[in-house]
């Protein structure tokens, strides 16, 4: 073979290890060997949905007097809120969806507290600038204000919850006497670590503000190209936010959001023109999901839950059994196929066809895709469809073996002339995964987005197997192969 092909089979033999090992397993952890973290910590179960697994389906409205009046943009921004502070409870897979003009119907499979995750959708949090002195909190405790015995300056505001583990850390500093914008810049505070589940000694900490001080907040770029999050401060709270830091340099403010620290800048110097900017190691998703927290603190439309229940497993554990049995008969009966048929090129196949279901599974636990029937059924139906372009390149390889190609010959020949056919064909099946995909957005149509996900999925790995894992496979096997000598495992 080939330079390049033996490239390929490396790659191809790392690839089916990797999968492997992903496949086997339920959680993947590394540690760092210098001082024992945890580098990665992946949790590689099958996630399945709410029509397999059971859980929690509610129905939540707006609580306003007519629904007619609700903005369909507030109500959106509304939803994403109620997703990220469910998503902070650890409940994973949440299906949101906006129904009609004022309604959200949620649904988080496989949860055993559907009392929490209720009480959670409808609390208001709590954002604060609270008073660390020279002694930081790390990142993620859960402390003790006065906020709630009365002693905080400012009233009440809302933030949705956010995972404190990916919130950057951050340090203010003011630019300087003449700058009319103060920078916070993204430096993490003193040596803290996340720690979602430490709690601060009895201490009572003093809040100096809370998020009811913030009047606009924006995602802007640095003259650097970086994302950051500049904000304005009302009135009240310019005043209160100059005072408290022109005594205060030096030390630490805390961000707290419902008890639970999630920053700890350090003030650098007195922040006095009620206007900052937060820099941070931000994304344009992660920047702009910080500000719609800001801004919408609490929730742009008042919701109430008018429906929830406790939704059993429609389907269950007896037909995840029926359809991975049925994807096994169908994997089967492929591989007999290909094999008869095609003898020792449908064998090579075969394996190509290993190949990618190891693949697929590893992709799935990894996104991870949370799985459905018909998504399930998306996968089963990519099976058959991943030997379409294998059976394309084999009936033109039996071609040019006719036509008096070498083996070698045939291989590239007989790839090169079905490529055209293998591209269109999948091309057009990938367009209706994408119509599908966009179509299943839509209220009442979830199930048709697993299935035109994990077809879509199956599509993609296929093209792989076909296109280089199978030739690889081929060169590999028949390119020392004496044709004259074994044309009957061919099938000539």
């Amino acid at each position: 073979m080939s330079r390049s092909r033996n490239i390929w089979l490396v790659v191809i033999i790392l690839l089916i290890a990797f999968s492997l090992w992903v496949d086997l397993s339920q959680n993947i952890s590394i540690a760092n060997p210098t001082n024992d973290k945890l580098l990665v910590n992946l949790n590689t179960d099958i996630h399945l949905g709410l029509d397999l697994r059971g859980g929690l389906q509610t129905l939540l409205q707006a609580d306003v007097p007519n629904c007619s009046t609700v903005d369909p943009g507030e109500l959106n921004v509304t939803r994403q809120i109620l997703e990220s502070r469910a998503n902070a409870l650890g409940v994973s897979e949440v299906t949101m969806q906006v129904a009609g003009n004022c309604r959200i119907v949620a649904e988080f499979p496989g949860i055993n507290n559907p009392e929490q995750v209720v009480a959670a959708l409808q609390q208001t949090g709590l954002l604060e600038f609270v008073d660390m002195g020279s002694n930081p909190l790390p990142i993620g405790t859960t402390i003790k204000t006065d906020y709630l015995q009365g002693s905080a300056t400012q009233p009440t505001a809302s933030v949705t919850a956010q995972s404190a583990a990916t919130t950057p850390g951050l340090t203010a500093t003011a630019q300087s006497a003449v700058t009319a914008t103060p920078v916070t810049n993204a430096t993490p505070a003193a040596t803290a670590q996340p720690s979602a589940t430490s709690t601060a000694p009895a201490s009572i900490y003093h809040t100096v503000m809370t998020g009811a001080a913030l009047d606009t907040v924006g995602v802007q770029t640095s003259s650097v190209g970086q994302y950051e999050i500049a904000f304005t401060l009302k009135s009240s709270g310019t005043q209160v936010f100059s005072d408290y830091t022109s005594s205060h340099v030096g030390q630490y403010l805390a961000i707290v959001l419902d008890k639970k620290v999630i920053s700890v800048p350090v003030i650098n110097s007195a922040i006095t023109g009620g206007q900052g900017v937060i820099q941070g190691s931000f994304t344009a998703d992660t920047a702009n999901s910080l500000a719609v927290q800001l801004r919408y603190g609490s929730l742009p439309v008042p919701v109430k839950v008018v429906e929830s229940e406790t939704v059993g497993p429609t389907l269950g554990a007896e037909s995840v059994r029926k359809s991975l049995l049925a994807g096994a008969i169908g994997l089967t009966v492929v591989i007999l196929f290909m094999g008869l048929y095609y003898r020792l090129p449908g064998i090579l196949a075969d394996l190509a066809l290993v190949t990618y279901s190891l693949i697929s599974l590893m992709l799935f636990k990894i996104i991870p895709i949370t799985l459905t029937l018909p998504g399930i059924a998306g996968f089963i139906l990519s099976i058959g469809m991943a030997v379409d372009a294998n059976i394309l390149i084999f009936e033109r390889l039996k071609e040019e073996l006719r036509s008096g190609r070498t083996l070698r010959q045939a291989i590239d020949l007989g790839w090169s002339r079905a490529w055209p056919s293998i591209r269109d064909s999948n091309s057009s099946t990938l367009i209706t995964c994408l119509i599908l995909y966009i179509f299943g957005n839509t209220f009442g149509a979830s199930m048709v987005k697993g299935f035109a996900i994990n077809l879509g999925l199956g599509v993609v790995v296929s093209l792989f197997t076909a296109i280089i894992v199978t030739r690889t496979y081929l060169h590999l096997v028949l390119d020392n192969l004496k044709l004259g000598e074994h044309q009957n495992w061919f099938g000539l």
